[in-house]
């Protein structure tokens, strides 16, 4: 009798173990539609980096790493807010003759609060030019951690 409660009660939980894989399965595949649903302009120099993604550019000899996003107070879409709201992306910069160093840019210009759309690092000026995907009404920002894209455009300064 005892066995019998066992092997059933071990059937129930591997059953369970699966339903809550395949729930896993569902939720990782509808993250994956998010991020195809929201394409990026294609533009000028534009580059682009998935969260967390790390790229050398040989032709400015420096290693950009996108670390993750400090603030998402944008407005979301499908509502009306006050204010737009800023979204800020955490960036290290590290050129072949300096130390790494992480930088903030925003979606906005605020002085209050020192955000900046473009700043200057190693002789280069380096500017945010969007942050996708949006946040919505339905699912807000937490939803969107580590599925986040940035577009930024490196140009020399001019001496």
């Amino acid at each position: 009798m005892y066995k019998n409660i066992i092997i059933g009660l071990s059937v129930v939980s591997l059953v369970n173990c699966n339903a809550q894989k395949e729930t896993t399965k569902q939720t990782t595949t509808q993250q994956a539609t998010i991020v195809n649903e929201t394409p990026l302009k294609k533009e000028g120099k534009i580059i682009y980096f998935r969260e967390g993604e790390n790229k050398f550019l040989q032709e400015f000899q420096m290693n950009v790493t996108f670390k993750n996003i400090a603030e998402d107070s944008r407005c979301p879409e499908g509502t009306q807010c006050v204010w737009a709201g800023v979204a800020v992306a955490n960036i290290e910069l590290m050129s072949t003759t300096s130390r790494p160093m992480t930088l903030q840019f925003s979606t906005a210009e605020v002085k209050g609060k020192d955000y900046h759309k473009t700043q200057s690092f190693n002789g280069y000026t380096i500017s945010l030019k969007e942050i996708t995907p949006h946040p919505t009404a339905q699912n807000g920002t937490k939803s969107l951690a580590g599925l986040y894209k940035i577009g930024i455009e490196i140009t020399k300064e001019n001496n």
